[in-house]
């Protein structure tokens, strides 16, 4: 059995089911074709999972998908009849439903003008080629796999390349970049030779993509298994310039006298895959993406002892607010990251047997319920090729945890607040709400903080007592 028959059985048992057979028919009752296309079948030969199916109907999409909802007992369905697409959703499976086209595009715009088209037209507007396979649903070839384009060897061989000249494909639609190396770094793919080149002599279109869309892709790029695939292209292509200068920044390696500093973009690749490993969340990720991004303004050579990156992760903490506006990232999420960039060089300080319990509470409180995160940070920050230095330091970050747990055993003070709370601080200076109240709450924080007294409320309402003149004379 030669592989498009073997596909051709596949497919066919694939779509089996009732429901399936019914589109069929109903396609058939209407004179339409019907083909599952794009991603879907890009992703059933990889074996990937998926929960959508795209259909294309030569024909009217949104005519046959509402025969077809309300053969299937379907209340909801979507339309967008500018786009001549509709949806609904049927057993967990989103179902896409888009008539055949053409379209064309204006230079200032990614949104197309649409006319109505033949299959092939349709597939030849499609961004790559391993999304325009297609599977035919129609009954006399129910099963079979449509390959235009070569599609399947480019899934064998893992290349990225348009159907038609790649820079007519991202002028039309300049997202396609940001979707080329998305693909690449998800897929762990290589683009090919002409679509890198029409990508960098491109990217400059990507001004008049919305900014959602930009970071909608980005952070889907973050999410890769990998993510330093997708970052080293989008930095090889100059499209990181564009869309998140303060990464293009950080490429480049300097050597003063025996001292040279590594590069700081490539190290970051490093500590980003590094923490890949052991989470799929994307906002601790993207803490280690910029956790050393103000290393390139805060870079100073000392001849003593060579290169410094002084008050780094202060600098890179101010830095999130301005890029999160820009970048129109979740708000919810940036004091999170935030948190994550002004402490991840504190653990490391704590390692001395000297340390004090007060400093490892401080780093507790400071830290709150994200010091998981943080030394998850930390760990994946170590990105030496010596492994005796990275066995030290991992287990300098243990030695560090288990600091924590100790102080915590004593202290309870994950969810630290003064014992004593403002209202009983006004009660007993005969105060109203004011800053005077807040001075003298947080110098009862700090004596618990740093072991003058114990957390707990005799000693803290003591300890008011002796302190609340020295406040109520200022």
């Amino acid at each position: 059995m030669d592989e498009s028959e073997l596909y051709k059985e596949k497919f066919s048992e694939y779509f089996s089911a009732q429901e399936f057979l019914l589109a069929s028919d109903i396609a058939e009752r209407m004179n339409f074709e019907i083909y599952a296309v794009g991603g879907f079948v890009r992703d059933f030969i990889l074996q990937r999972d998926t929960s959508e199916i795209d259909f294309l109907i030569v024909g009217d999409g949104i005519e046959f998908a509402t025969r077809y909802s309300q053969a299937l007992g379907i209340n909801q369905i979507a339309v967008f009849r500018n786009f001549g697409t509709a949806h609904f959703r049927y057993n967990d499976i989103d179902l896409e439903f888009v008539g055949a086209r053409k379209e064309s595009y204006k230079k200032n715009s990614r949104n197309p003008v649409v006319e109505t088209g033949t299959f092939q037209d349709d597939i030849n507007r499609r961004d790559f080629t391993i999304n325009t396979l297609a599977v035919s649903l129609n009954k006399k070839k129910y099963g079979e796999l449509v390959d235009t384009f070569n599609g399947m060897d480019d899934l064998k061989n893992k290349i990225i390349r348009t159907p038609i000249d790649p820079n007519i494909t991202f002028n039309d639609d300049p997202l396609r970049i940001l979707r080329a190396i998305r693909f690449a770094s998800q897929l762990d793919f290589n683009i090919n030779e002409e679509v890198f080149n029409a990508i960098s002599s491109l990217a400059n279109r990507l001004e008049i993509i919305k900014q959602e869309r930009i970071t909608d892709e980005f952070l889907k790029i973050l999410s890769s298994p990998k993510p330093s695939v997708g970052l080293k292209l989008l930095q090889a292509t100059q499209v990181m310039k564009i869309i998140f200068p303060e990464i293009s920044n950080m490429i480049g390696v300097e050597q003063r006298k025996d001292y040279h500093h590594k590069d700081v973009f490539l190290h970051t690749c490093l500590v980003v895959d590094n923490i890949s490993v052991n989470t799929n969340d994307v906002w601790l990720r993207f803490a280690a993406l910029v956790h050393d991004i103000a290393k390139p303004q805060t870079k100073r050579f000392n001849e003593e002892v060579g290169w410094t990156f002084h008050g780094h992760e202060e600098i890179g903490a101010r830095m999130m607010d301005g890029i999160f506006h820009r970048m129109k990232l979740p708000l919810n999420k940036l004091d999170y990251v935030k948190k994550l960039v002004r402490l991840h060089l504190r653990p490391i300080a704590l390692v001395d047997e000297e340390v004090t319990d007060s400093a490892i509470r401080r780093l507790i409180v400071n830290a709150g319920e994200d010091l998981e995160d943080l030394i998850t940070l930390c760990r994946a920050d170590i990105t030496s090729k010596d492994i005796k230095k990275v066995s030290k330091y991992l287990s300098n970050y243990e030695l560090v945890m288990q600091k924590v747990r100790d102080v915590e055993d004593k202290d309870r003070l994950r969810a630290f607040q003064s014992p004593v709370r403002g209202d009983t601080i006004m009660e007993i200076c005969k105060l109203k709400p004011s800053k005077t109240v807040g001075l003298i709450k947080q110098a009862i924080e700090d004596a618990i903080l740093d072991g003058k007294i114990g957390n707990n409320y005799e000693e803290a309402y003591s300890y008011l007592l002796k302190i609340k003149d020295e406040y109520l004379g200022q």
